[in-house]
Order: C-alpha cells, then structure tokens, then sequence
C-alpha cells in the first residue's frame, strides 16, 4: 500500500489534471520524480498519445549527470526536454507538476525548460 504522502500527492494531481488538457499545438508537460530519476512527458490528451519523452535514466542525459535525483540533473533534464520540444516543432506547453510543490527539482526543471525555450 502506497503511504499517506504519496496518496495525498496523487489527490492534488488528480485534481489538477481537471483543469489542465494539453493538446497537439500546446501539449502537457507532464513530470514525474523518483528517489533516483526524473521523468518528463510531452502529451497530447486529446488524441490520447505520448508525443515525446525524457528521463534522467536517457543515455544522453546520463552521460552529463551522475545521479539523476538532484537539483543539477533537473536542470539539465529541463534544457533536453526543451531541445527535444524544440526539435519536434512545440513551443509553447502546459506544465503538469504531476501534484508536486513547486520548489526544488521541479521548479529547477521548470526554469531550465524556460531557459531552453519553452514558454508556459
């Protein structure tokens, strides 16, 4: 059985998700974390599909970080998701903190993809 903060991290996402649809022009930026890695999602929630996707456990990603569960992997995660947006022709997206606070890894992942190019 998962634990109460978990649960209660699952409860915000959920409600958040009501409110936020990503499309194929401006898809969902959808974040996951774990203890060892950080993982990022382009979606388009209308059509039901996965458009691109980056993880810190990525050969590119891990060449450049040795742990992929801190503020410095976060960032550079951010500026290759940014990359692959850029390289698939999205700009603009809605950013999904999958229930998280925003402070730490996702706000550093956050500001590295705006650095990249990446408005929302």
């Amino acid at each position: 059985m998962r634990n109460e903060k978990e649960y209660k991290r699952l409860r915000r996402h959920k409600r958040l998700r009501k409110k936020i649809v990503g499309t194929r022009k401006r898809p969902r930026l959808a974040v996951h974390r774990s203890l060892k890695n950080i993982h990022a999602q382009f979606i388009d929630d209308i059509s039901g599909q996965t458009i691109c996707t980056v993880s810190t456990a990525d050969k590119k990603v891990k060449e450049k970080v040795r742990y992929g569960g801190n503020k410095k992997a976060a960032e550079i995660l951010g500026e290759a998701a940014a990359g692959i947006a850029k390289s698939k022709g999205i700009e603009k997206v809605v950013f999904d903190k999958g229930g998280y606070v925003y402070h730490g890894r996702i706000k550093a992942f956050a500001d590295a993809a705006r650095k990249g190019g990446l408005s929302f």
